[in-house]
């Protein structure tokens, strides 16, 4: 996320949460905890079945609570507490079914130096993501958590909304996982929503938020939202899910205001309607 606007800073990232490259070995620690708190859950909800629970879901909450404080004693300069809690919290929403489900058609986007997060659309391979994810005439690389590595290709550019549409080489074609799409951004105010992406050199994060409203920037002809949410540099192109399961935003940065403080900024799903509606073809909207 580099967009700048005027007499207002995006993208804040706090110093005390970027690691440094060197300490990818501690970070794929911390995801393999992940999964073990993961994993014990999964193991509680089938002996829930069978019986009484032999794993309590308190204890769950405990494992993850211990995790942390192991991973701070391995990282202290390295993560500050509100890292570790988004670890905490996408362990947590995991163990939801539909949560799980979604990550299936999250993606890491590689595009030379640049690395964001997509999200799948529809089965045969179609990708949205934000223009300035891929926007460096580089080769692009799209990987889905469990299909893998596939070749992508800008088919669509909305530089003017920050939006890209890209669709990936699937030569075998494999039926590719993907969210449905919000007919048009609808949200009451406050309103639950849960987004995904790959932030802090992590993959597949889960996390929540709320909806605030809209808000227009000086550099903009059209409104934004504006999200409370723990959003953090490689969120990029993160999906902006609803409750009932659908797509209502694309996050494409963060930005401070005065009477919220730092917020995220989702570009709402409405404008790809628009914009691939004016295309000649057809692509999934």
């Amino acid at each position: 996320m580099s967009r700048e606007h005027e007499r207002e800073q995006p993208d804040i990232i706090d110093d005390d949460l970027y690691e440094e490259i060197d300490e990818e070995e501690l970070i794929e620690l911390v995801e393999e905890e992940k999964q073990k708190a993961l994993e014990r859950e999964k193991r509680e909800e089938e002996e829930e079945k069978k019986g009484p629970p032999a794993f309590p879901k308190w204890a769950f909450y405990l494992i993850a609570f211990m995790m942390a404080l192991n991973v701070m004693a391995f990282l202290p300069k390295t993560f500050s507490i509100p890292a570790i809690d988004f670890l905490m919290k996408s362990a947590e929403l995991s163990t939801k079914q539909e949560i799980d489900t979604y990550q299936e058609s999250v993606v890491v986007i590689e595009s030379g130096n640049s690395k964001g997060t997509g999200f799948s659309i529809s089965s045969d391979g179609y990708i949205v993501t934000n223009h300035h994810v891929v926007d460096n005439e580089q080769p692009i690389t799209v990987a889905f958590p469990e299909q893998g590595l596939f070749k992508g290709e800008i088919v669509a550019n909305f530089e003017e909304v920050d939006l890209a549409l890209l669709k990936v080489e699937n030569e075998e074609n494999v039926s590719l996982p993907h969210l449905s799409l919000a007919e048009k951004t609808h949200f009451e105010k406050r309103e639950h929503v849960y987004f995904i992406g790959n932030p802090l050199r992590f993959n597949g994060i889960a996390n929540e938020g709320e909806v605030i409203g809209y808000t227009r920037l000086s550099d903009w002809d059209q409104d934004v939202l504006m999200l409370d949410a723990p959003i953090y540099h490689g969120n990029s192109g993160s999906p902006v899910i609803n409750e009932e399961g659908e797509v209502i935003a694309v996050v494409f940065a963060t930005i401070r205001k005065e009477q919220y403080g730092k917020v995220g900024l989702a570009v709402p799903v409405t404008y790809y309607h628009e914009k691939v509606r004016g295309l000649s073809g057809d692509y999934p909207h």
